[in-house]
């Protein structure tokens, strides 16, 4: 039962972050001129490409390889993030994008926000999605989720005793930390997850806040 359930996991970390990160190139392919470093389809290009030999690595069980190519996707995406809030940040006072390109911008970079941060968690918790799949439980990381506490979540029977967090999990945190501005449920135990959760939050306050002194004409 415990090989089954260790099969299992070691085929789902893979697609839901691929699917965040191209989501993420998808999204800044949105954004207008102004507010997008270099053309608009570079990021989702990386990506994809970067994520070829990715794959291939996985594929055949050599994750030494992977975890590399896949901090280098991350930190361009994120940097391409904070760049684009900046460049908002400039762009609201002079007025350079219609009310409407304001809504979509922001949507835009808010849910990239989340992906992104979703995506550092995940691949750094615990040592990573591969090493979380070699344990029988999850026991011990950055973020102390509710089930690590209790006799079991309920979603399965089997959960109650070999419980791991997936990809959704750290999406759900990062979704929480984006619109609550701080953890709910999920206590942060790690220095460098508090340092990465600050830097999401103060993304996430500078969006809603700049929408926010825009609406009311404050800049």
């Amino acid at each position: 039962m415990i090989a089954e359930i260790k099969k299992s996991r070691e085929m789902e970390p893979v697609w839901p972050s691929l699917l965040a990160l191209l989501a993420a190139g998808g999204l800044h392919m949105a954004l207008p001129d102004e507010l997008a470093f270099g053309p608009h389809w570079s990021l989702l290009a990386v990506v994809m490409v970067a994520m070829v030999p990715a794959q291939i690595f996985h594929s055949k069980g050599h994750h030494q390889f992977c975890k590399p190519i896949g901090f280098f996707i991350i930190a361009i995406v994120t940097i391409e993030l904070i760049i684009s809030v900046i460049l908002l940040v400039l762009a609201i006072p002079r007025h350079v994008e219609t009310p409407e390109q304001l809504l979509l911008s922001a949507a835009a970079l808010w849910v990239t926000n989340i992906l992104t941060f979703a995506v550092w968690y995940w691949r750094l918790d615990a040592g990573g999605p591969h090493k979380r799949n070699m344990r029988d439980t999850h026991t011990d990381g950055a973020f102390l989720f509710p089930q690590m506490t209790m006799e079991g979540p309920c979603d399965s029977k089997n959960d109650q005793e070999n419980w791991a967090p997936l990809f959704v999990d750290y999406l759900f945190l990062a979704f929480n930390t984006s619109t609550a501005l701080s953890p709910t449920d999920v206590p942060i135990l790690s220095r460098w997850a508090k340092v990465l959760m600050m830097i999401q939050s103060a993304i996430s306050l500078a969006v809603v806040a700049l929408l926010a002194a825009r609406a009311v004409n404050i800049l």
